[in-house]
C-alpha cells in the first residue's frame, strides 16, 4: 500500500477520535458546573459529524502530514458561556483543561491497547498487523501532542483560559482583549515567524520536547503491558 495513503488511513481516524473526545469533555465539564449550552446544542455527543470541521479536522491535518510538518486540527468548538458556570473564573479553567486531560486519559489508554497488542504477537504481523501498531502509535502520538499543543497561553487555545483565571482581575481584563487577535496571533507565531527565522518555532522549542518526554513515558507503559 501506498506510505502516504497508509499514514493517511492510519492518522485520520486517530485526530478526529482525540479531537472528538477534547471537545466532549469540554461540554460534560461544563454541564458538570452548571453551563447547560453544549447540551441543549447537541453537542454532548461522540457523533463526529457534529463536532468536525472538514478544514481544520481533515484538510490542514492531512497536508501537516503529507509536509512531514507536526500535525494538529480542530474542531467546532463546544459552545461555553463562561457566565453560565456556577463559579465563571475557576470554572472556565476546569473546562478548559477537561480537554487536554481527555487526550492524555486516551493516550494512556491507547498505550495500555499497544502494550496488550504486542503481547499477542509471536512472529513479525502481516501488513493488516503494522496498520494495526501504526494507528496505535499515531494514537498516542496525536493525543499527547494534542494535550500540550493546546496549553499554549495563546488565545484561542485552552491555555489561554487557564492563564486568564490565573491572572488578576485587571490583568485578566487585559489579557482578554487578545481573544480577537487569536488566529492572527496564532498564524503570526506559528507559521510566519518560523518561516522566516527557522529555528525559532515555538512548536519545536517550547511544544515537542515535553510531548516527546511523555511519548515515551506512555511507550513505557505499553511495554510494560506487553511484558517487556
Amino acid at each position: 500500500m501506498n506510505e502516504t495513503l497508509l499514514t493517511a488511513l492510519a492518522l485520520i481516524p486517530c485526530l478526529v477520535i482525540a479531537i472528538v473526545f477534547h471537545e466532549v469533555a469540554h461540554g460534560w465539564t461544563a454541564l458538570a458546573l452548571g453551563d447547560p449550552t453544549a447540551k441543549e446544542r447537541r453537542r454532548l455527543t461522540l457523533n463526529p459529524i457534529r463536532h468536525v470541521d472538514p478544514v481544520g479536522t481533515l484538510v490542514v491535518p492531512g497536508m501537516l502530514a503529507v509536509a512531514g510538518m507536526p500535525v494538529f486540527g480542530w474542531a467546532k468548538p463546544v459552545p461555553v458561556m463562561q457566565g453560565r458556570l456556577n463559579n465563571p473564573r475557576y470554572g472556565m479553567m476546569a473546562v478548559a483543561a477537561a480537554g487536554p486531560l481527555s487526550n492524555l486519559v486516551m493516550a494512556a489508554i491507547g498505550a495500555v491497547a499497544l502494550g496488550v497488542y504486542a503481547s499477542t504477537l509471536t512472529a513479525p504481523p502481516e501488513a493488516f498487523g503494522q496498520y494495526i501498531g501504526l494507528t496505535l502509535n499515531y494514537f498516542i502520538m496525536i493525543n499527547v501532542f494534542l494535550a500540550f499543543f493546546n496549553l499554549l497561553p495563546i488565545p484561542p487555545f485552552d491555555g489561554s483560559h487557564i492563564v486568564e483565571g490565573l491572572l488578576p482581575p485587571s490583568a485578566a481584563q487585559t489579557y482578554r482583549k487578545l481573544r480577537p487577535l487569536g488566529f492572527g496571533i496564532v498564524f503570526l507565531i506559528l507559521l510566519v515567524i518560523p518561516y522566516f527565522f527557522p529555528g525559532s518555532g515555538i512548536i519545536e522549542n517550547v511544544v515537542l520536547p515535553p510531548v516527546a518526554w511523555v511519548i515515551d513515558q506512555f511507550l513505557g507503559l505499553a511495554r510494560m503491558v506487553a511484558g517487556g
